[in-house]
């Protein structure tokens, strides 16, 4: 009998190794690099045809290159086509990643059902059965004549199948789950999920058919697999939410064919996933009653405004080191933050413990909402409530200046449309000419904001 062949394979990156080692010398990850069985047989696919499935090579000079638009066609999702950047690509391969129970059967299944009515689409699903999304299509209300459904895992026979029906889209459910019959490692494993997600690109361009592809994620939250995954496709997305909470997010974190870090807001409900057209409503739930450590600020989330809540809470400490906790926003710029205040502002909170927390469940990335959290911090320290029609954004550097933020007049016109009257801005972001309605106030140093509230 033949010895069964072995080899090793990073799970960050996917580097290769002839032997076991400590450190991955590619990503530098430790304890990374995990032993899989490979096949004896040879691929029935060639690895030298790429994923862009180009069957004939040639070279040709830059400015030969067909600069045609590609055609996009529309997901019957508005929120899902602004963080794809405008729609679906043909040919393009998809990564949509989240937690169990965040809604990504549910998003897809009614998206599928909606485009099966005006062209090919297939849904293949290899964690449930048949009878499994049917009886969900059926809860839902969704159409079900025009979809054409596959319980499969075998990654040839899909393809196979796929070739003679040839769908404008097809979604698989999940990648974890396929397998290729040349691979003798079991499903899920990282030798599987990469030449199973090589093996579905490759399709995808040389059919010009969309692929939207599962995955699931892992403790922390990131994509299961090696990095591999994530580089041969051309869009992933994550979609995010509380398993008790109605809203989610899906926010894009690489595509070939948009921006990045664009955002869509969906509701869980008894009906499927609903859009949600103004996302900045659902985050500010204030009351009409001004509070101490509350305060609206403006992000900027890919190409769009939005209006979320900070609320902080400071109180007096009985321990040796004071809590600074935070939900949403990085517990070290927190940190530095205090110590800037301390420093240029005058007020000490060494000995108070610090909350901060981001209503709504989002999470705020950008240095826009430094000015806002220093002055909910110091609301709730002074005791001193802030006007609820007053706005706040603007980067606080370590000197105490308050630095511009990209997209400025955007975020102004954003707070004026939801009726807010006030603006502590920095000076640079400040309009030249007046906002009807807003009173815009720029400052240039933390000590101008705190005595401008």
């Amino acid at each position: 009998m033949a010895k069964q062949k072995t080899g090793y394979v990073c799970n960050e990156c996917g580097a290769d190794f002839m032997r076991w080692q400590g450190q991955c010398t590619e990503c530098g990850a430790w304890n990374s690099i995990t032993e899989v069985r490979l096949g004896a047989i040879k691929p029935k696919h060639s690895r030298a045809d790429g994923y862009a499935g180009a069957t004939q090579a040639a070279i040709i000079r830059l400015d030969q290159v067909d600069l045609q638009d590609v055609p996009r066609f529309s997901s019957g999702f508005s929120e899902f086509d602004r963080v794809l950047g405008g729609g679906i690509v043909p040919g393009s391969a998809i990564l949509i990643g989240g937690h169990p129970g965040a809604g990504k059967s549910t998003l897809l299944l009614q998206m599928m059902c909606q485009l099966a009515a005006s062209g090919g689409a297939l849904y293949v699903t290899g964690e449930e059965s048949l009878q499994q999304v049917a009886m969900r299509a059926q809860r839902l209300g969704l159409p079900m004549e025009h979809l054409n459904m596959l319980a499969e895992t075998n990654v040839e026979t899909i393809c196979h199948l796929a070739q003679q029906a040839l769908p404008r889209i097809m979604v698989i459910d999940s990648i974890q789950v396929m397998q290729l019959a040349d691979i003798q490692s079991a499903p899920g494993s990282v030798s599987q999920v990469r030449e199973s997600a090589a093996f579905l690109t490759r399709f995808a361009k040389q059919h010009n058919v969309a692929i939207i592809m599962v995955g699931h994620v892992t403790k922390d939250g990131s994509l299961a697999g090696p990095k591999v995954l994530e580089h041969c496709i051309d869009c992933s997305v994550m979609l995010d939410g509380d398993a008790d909470g109605r809203y989610r997010t899906l926010r894009g974190t690489k595509n070939r064919f948009g921006a990045v870090n664009e955002l869509g807001v969906f509701a869980m409900t008894g009906q499927g996933m609903k859009e949600v057209k103004n996302p900045s409503a659902i985050f500010l739930t204030r009351g009409k009653e001004d509070q101490s450590g509350s305060i609206v600020m403006v992000l900027w989330e890919g190409t769009r405004p939005l209006l979320v809540e900070i609320q902080g809470l400071v109180d007096y400490s009985p321990l040796n080191n004071p809590r600074r906790v935070t939900l949403g926003m990085e517990q070290n710029r927190i940190s530095m933050l205090l110590a800037v205040m301390h420093r240029h502002a005058g007020i000490q909170m060494a000995d108070q413990d610090v909350f901060v927390n981001v209503v709504g469940g989002v999470k705020v990335n950008e240095t826009s909402a430094d000015l806002a959290t220093l002055l909910a911090l110091v609301s709730s320290f002074r005791d001193k409530p802030l006007p609820n029609d007053l706005v706040v954004f603007g980067e606080v550097g370590l000197a105490g200046e308050i630095r511009p933020v990209p997209s400025g007049q955007e975020r102004l016109k954003e707070a004026a449309k939801h009726g807010f009257k006030r603006a502590i801005v920095p000076k640079a972001n400040a309009p030249k000419q007046a906002i009807a309605g807003m009173e815009v106030i720029g400052v240039t140093k933390l000590s101008e904001a705190l005595e401008a509230i």
